[in-house]
């Protein structure tokens, strides 16, 4: 049900037959008029438009080792990794610094080895898998999880075990 709006005195002081309709904003482009090209968040990527991931798990699984142990700067591995993932190394990075801080003995590097990677293609362009990085005295199994985002792989998930 349409009511007509209020009459709105002209400024001029003389009376006006005009009546003010409230303006109506109408949509420039329809939902159905946008192209996924529109979409301005991450593209999904086929696994045949990657390249092959295993090199890419090494260098994420030494590299996060390395940040954790407060030798490598974690901005290196900011292209490879999504906003989630580099907070949350980030955050245990920070830890391990308190940690230096406390004991006041400074960060060592210690030498690495990577291991065996295993890997499984869930879906097309996900790839889950875990690397082994070795250290004289330890082991640690490191799980990513890649996608295919923007014609390249970024890690969504990182898990030092």
């Amino acid at each position: 049900m349409h009511t007509p709006a209020a009459r709105q005195p002209d400024p001029s002081g003389q009376q006006s037959n005009k009546t003010s309709r409230p303006r109506q904003l109408t949509a420039l482009v329809s939902a159905t008029q946008v192209s996924p090209a529109d979409d301005f968040g991450p593209q999904p990527t086929s696994r045949s438009a990657l390249p092959d991931p295993v090199p890419l798990l090494r260098n994420l699984a030494m590299s996060t080792v390395e940040v954790l142990q407060c030798t490598r700067d974690l901005d290196g591995m900011a292209r490879w990794v999504t906003e989630g993932v580099y907070q949350a190394i980030k955050y245990r990075q920070s830890l391990a610094l308190n940690r230096y801080s406390i004991t006041g003995s400074p960060p060592q590097r210690i030498p690495h080895a990577c291991g065996s990677v295993h890997y499984s293609e869930p879906s097309d362009g996900v790839i889950e898998a875990v690397v082994l990085v070795h250290s004289k005295d330890r082991t640690r199994a490191v799980a990513i999880r890649l996608e295919g985002l923007d014609n390249r792989w970024r890690a969504t998930a990182l898990a030092v075990l």
